[in-house]
């Protein structure tokens, strides 16, 4: 900025999950948790200052701390990884980090779907005798394309045809296939969704929120954002009802999803603006 003679201070730096809850409890005074599920995935939530062993310091006077989670890199011998999943991590720029990100984010959704189709195509001359050359690229079928497929509607799967035509140049594709492919981005979509209901449940039994307790019916809202949750119905509506399963209708009634749109860079603005106040009393 200097170099470029940009007259700006710099206040606070905050990442899109940060910013997220705090753009979410500014509006509403229940967020307790923000979750981003995008390209990438991440979660933070407000967490006691006394149940934080870590922390040695001064506590604050709210009695509160923000906790970053960064629960992309959650890595447990109890997550449901296969074959694909080891050998997308084993290829990847960054092997061994990032295992819950890269089973349930949007960045690695289709390429999962890929893998398993050019398996298919090899071991079970899926697409016909010979592999399809554009199913061997990695990445050419993103999660927008994989959505696309899911959401498919149509008597005849038209999308899902169009797709594989256009993206991995596969024509004259069968119904019975197509339904297949659709079957199988449901697999992968479902996976992530309900690991990710898991990952909201989990946050929500730290904080002891996962129980009513004597008929009190205290309202948890967990502020969420990113792309995926927003464009990928399929995902975000299985999310939400696991997360339902999982804490039973009594709990389920008293925790609410909401979708916080660029929920961060509001949260980042009033962080920002916030941080500034205690400079100008310092200063003066």
């Amino acid at each position: 900025m200097e170099r470029i003679g940009l007259d700006m201070r710099v206040a606070a730096l905050v990442n899109d999950t940060i910013g997220t809850l705090a753009g979410g409890r500014y509006h509403n005074k229940d967020a307790i948790a923000a979750v981003i599920l995008g390209t990438g995935t991440n979660a933070a939530y407000v967490e006691r200052a006394h149940a934080i062993p870590k922390w040695h310091g001064l506590l604050p006077k709210s009695g509160e701390m923000v906790i970053n989670m960064e629960w992309g890199n959650f890595r447990s011998s109890h997550l449901p990884l296969t074959e694909y999943d080891e050998a997308l991590d084993t290829e990847s720029l960054n092997p061994g980090e990032q295992i819950f990100e890269k089973i349930i984010s949007g960045m690695y959704l289709g390429e999962i779907v890929r893998r398993v189709l050019c398996r298919m195509a090899e071991e079970a001359n899926f697409f016909g005798d010979t592999v399809p050359p554009k199913l061997k690229i990695p990445f050419i079928l993103r999660t927008p394309h994989m959505s696309a497929m899911h959401h498919d509607t149509s008597p005849d799967l038209r999308v899902v045809g169009k797709k594989l035509k256009d993206i991995l140049e596969i024509s004259n594709t069968s119904l019975k296939m197509r339904k297949l492919v659709v079957e199988l981005c449901d697999i992968v979509a479902t996976r992530g969704a309900r690991l990710s209901a898991a990952g909201i449940v989990g946050i929500l039994k730290k904080l002891g929120r996962d129980t009513v307790r004597d008929g009190e019916k205290q309202k948890s809202v967990i502020a969420l954002d990113g792309g995926l949750f927003e464009h990928y119905t399929k995902f975000s509506a299985c999310m939400q009802s696991t997360v339902k399963e999982l804490l039973g209708e009594e709990v389920s009634e008293t925790v609410v999803i909401e979708h916080s749109n660029d929920g961060s860079g509001i949260g980042a603005a009033l962080l920002a603006a916030s941080h500034s106040q205690y400079l100008e009393v310092e200063e003066s």
